[in-house]
């Protein structure tokens, strides 16, 4: 589905990724894991075509993304980021409609079943009751509900998501989490996502990348890369892990006072 040929990532003086040779396959569901300022955030745009590399190359279906044409690219992978500004009164279903545009070229929705889709994508967020309210009156959590349906609605097999669960609520982060393991599942759509919960990544992935913050990275199944001692290496803190029937408990070893 996409991959990296050699992949630097630099900031500055700093290498935050050094030679990334990674594939992610249809149906793969990876989470990428690492401290504040590792790189996270740099590689998401970078996947999804919007940075380009300092070396190496970004390939989807074995074709660069730098020969993707935009309105092809946009059917193709869907980016949701780490944050977003609101500057104009549009309504729920106005956002959700707009991510439906890569498919219609010249033209808009008007005529289409591009509304049946929005509804149905605002409805799997749980937030179809807010679709003519003005994004801006709403929370920090029901607005990423809103983005997480604009990007369900522009029904692409990729899908790169930067923090989904940021602003979420304990039962939404557990239903997205839910959502992109099934999408994966079921539909055979891939997901790349940065998260910093360990647990739900556990539970939703299938691979895990990890990003160290000084070039060096690890990538495998989420068996092998969710480790207790590969863990805190990556993470800079002692982390213990605790089996509770099916699920994994991940725990910052530290007391405190």
């Amino acid at each position: 589905m996409i991959e990296t040929q050699k992949l630097t990532l630099r900031a500055g003086t700093r290498t935050l990724v050094d030679k990334l040779d990674w594939h992610v396959r249809a149906g793969e569901c990876w989470c990428i894991i690492g401290r504040n300022g590792a790189g996270k955030s740099t590689l998401m745009r970078t996947l999804a075509g919007l940075r380009g590399p300092d070396d190496g190359v970004v390939s989807m279906q074995g074709r660069p993304l730098s020969q993707w044409p935009l309105p092809e690219l946009a059917r193709r992978r869907a980016f949701l980021p780490q944050s977003r500004s609101d500057a104009f009164a549009y309504r729920a279903i106005e956002t959700v409609l707009a991510a439906r545009h890569p498919y219609h070229a010249n033209r808009y929705w008007e005529g289409s079943d591009d509304h049946v889709i929005a509804r149905a994508a605002l409805e799997s967020m749980e937030v179809l009751d807010l679709a003519d309210r003005d994004v801006r009156t709403l929370s920090g959590g029901e607005r990423q509900r809103v983005a997480i349906a604009a990007m369900l609605a522009q029904d692409t097999p990729l899908l790169l998501l930067d923090e989904p669960a940021n602003a979420l609520d304990l039962a939404h982060q557990s239903s997205v989490m839910r959502l992109l393991a099934r999408l994966c599942r079921e539909q055979g759509k891939t997901a790349v996502m940065i998260g910093h919960d360990l647990g739900h990544a556990h539970q939703a992935s299938t691979h895990a990348l990890l990003l160290m913050g000084d070039g060096e990275w690890q990538a495998g199944t989420v068996a092998d890369m969710m480790q207790a001692s590969v863990l805190s290496r990556c993470l800079g803190h002692p982390i213990e892990v605790v089996s509770h029937g099916t699920r994994r408990i991940f725990i910052p070893t530290e007391e405190f006072a």
